[in-house]
């Protein structure tokens, strides 16, 4: 196999996270922050209208697998909230209210971000001899600055994420995207990633021969679509790019 391109998911394969976004501190303090926005919201009824509007963006959606778009859904409480103060504050402030209610509602709801063992040492290694790309089930407002974080936005090109597109892996549009940009076959690309349904299935749609990274031993048989080749240490992967490259 003539491999070209490596196309990975990014959270629970790469980036170890996790986040609580019904913990009762995050709509309290976006409470009290909107209450210098001139919004006054109990931090239940920020809560409670933040995922009514999430709710209200997946059932309009015609998507098979809809994804929300979280500065969307801000914009949209502001924009039913807004007080007369609200609406005389600066434009550029205005504008850039919603995403900074986005990445404050993830900064306080995350109680985990590292990278998987050997995740930046592996990429590394194979950045020299491959295109890499990465497609996440995420939102930019907080995926883009969290790779950053840990020190992994440098290594892909392209970066698609879920949120920019109105739909979800196993979409095979996300995949061929990847594909498209980083100008390969599916025939010459690998994607790697965690769930047999969303990655595996989702990649196989278009033609991609896939990876399961399975770090709890999780890569036996399943009623689920089975991959190509299962991994439970990231350190493996360069031993599992060999067995492709001799097919």
């Amino acid at each position: 196999m003539d491999i070209r391109a490596l196309v990975f998911d990014v959270n629970g394969t790469l980036i170890d996270i996790e986040t609580d976004e019904r913990m009762e501190e995050v709509y309290r303090a976006i409470g009290h922050f909107l209450t210098y926005q001139g919004v006054a919201l109990h931090r239940r009824e920020v809560r409670d209208l933040y995922f009514q509007i999430m709710k209200e963006q997946f059932e309009t959606s015609r998507e098979t697998f809809p994804e929300f778009d979280v500065v969307a859904v801000w914009r949209e409480v502001l924009q039913r909230k807004a007080s007369d103060y609200t609406r005389s504050l600066p434009p550029g402030k205005l504008q850039q209210l919603p995403l900074f209610l986005a990445e404050l509602q993830r900064g306080i709801s995350r109680k985990r971000l590292s990278l998987f063992p050997q995740a930046q040492e592996v990429l590394a290694q194979l950045k020299p001899r491959y295109s890499l790309a990465a497609v996440s089930d995420a939102q930019s407002a907080y995926a883009i600055p969290e790779l950053r974080a840990v020190g992994l936005h440098e290594y892909f090109d392209p970066i698609i994420i879920s949120g920019d597109h109105g739909f979800r892996k196993p979409d095979a549009r996300l995949f061929q995207e990847a594909l498209d940009r980083s100008q390969v076959r599916s025939d010459q690309a690998i994607f790697i990633g965690n769930d047999r349904y969303r990655d595996v299935f989702g990649a196989q749609q278009v033609g991609m021969k896939t990876i399961l990274f399975s770090p709890n031993q999780g890569g036996g048989p399943s009623t689920e679509t089975e991959p190509d080749y299962c991994i439970s240490r990231l350190a493996e992967l360069p031993q599992a790019l060999d067995f492709f490259a001799a097919l």
